[in-house]
């Protein structure tokens, strides 16, 4: 499968560095970027072709990943427009709709629109994935494996479904986060030291997570077997319950999705 990716930054190279590792060589990609840095780093270390402005080569891939800020997206289409023939185009640009994206590309609708997550960065992410009208069932399978090197992937039947998928793993990485500071915060002022309370708070977080993943089990029975009446874990949920803290994230997340839609909105509008 030949590959150009339009842009080369920080989730370009975890997709780059997955499909290296799959496919033992980086001579079938092609990168565009206007960073020459950015440019020789990626030739050094995986192999793949380089340019500074999109050229012919566009027109001799099979898919075209577009890793560019949504503000440049409008600016990148028009440029790429006259190379496309049939070839898939894949957005990894958050809050740009696939509509909008089309109709920058004068009408063309063979479009994949994704929602990936940060632990993409090291192999670990899931990508929530739709796909227009125009994508044939093999390039749906493009799409998967181009995702699948760097995690999951979750395919969507509607595009209305990517804001909550946004809200869920796009932004969720900074809810464990925050979490994570919380737990730490905790262990301080509890007279542990900084050490011991990160490595005590990430295990527990990726133990959990780990084991919830390999239950066949809800999460909610799993935490009800560690939440003993009048015990340790039953009176610091009872604490998070009276202090409202689900009602809370499930507020946050909401929210999350409705800037989503906001920013698909104020992207496009133009």
């Amino acid at each position: 499968m030949k590959i150009t990716f339009i842009g080369g930054g920080n989730m370009a190279t975890a997709l780059i560095s997955g499909i290296v590792r799959q496919a033992g060589s980086g001579a079938n990609i092609h990168v565009v970027d206007r960073n020459p840095e950015a440019l020789e780093r990626l030739s050094q270390q995986y192999g793949v072709r380089t340019a500074t402005a999109i050229d012919e080569q566009v027109r001799e891939s099979e898919v075209v990943v577009l890793a560019i800020k949504p503000q440049q997206m409008r600016e990148v289409a028009a440029e790429l427009a006259p190379h496309l023939t049939r070839q898939l185009v894949l957005s990894i640009a958050a809050g740009i709709r696939s509509s909008d994206l089309s109709r920058w590309l004068g009408g063309y609708d063979a479009i994949v629109r994704t929602m990936p997550n940060t632990p993409a960065l090291i192999g670990m992410g899931v990508t929530g994935l739709v796909a227009q009208p125009g994508v044939s069932e093999g390039q749906r399978a493009q799409s998967d494996t181009v995702m699948r090197a760097v995690g999951k992937t979750v395919w969507l039947d509607d595009e209305a479904q990517i804001d909550p998928v946004t809200a869920v793993s796009g932004s969720g990485p900074a809810y464990v986060f925050f979490f994570l500071e919380a737990m730490q915060e905790a262990a301080l002022q509890m007279g542990l030291n900084a050490e011991q309370g990160r490595e005590l708070a990430l295990a527990t977080f990726t133990g959990a997570a780990q084991l919830a993943a390999q239950s066949d089990e809800p999460v909610e029975v799993l935490r009800q077997r560690v939440t003993s009446k009048g015990g340790t874990t039953h009176a610091a949920i009872t604490s998070m319950e009276a202090a409202g803290v689900k009602e809370a994230i499930v507020a946050a997340m909401k929210a999350a999705a409705a800037r989503g839609r906001e920013l698909g909105e104020e992207l496009g509008s133009n």
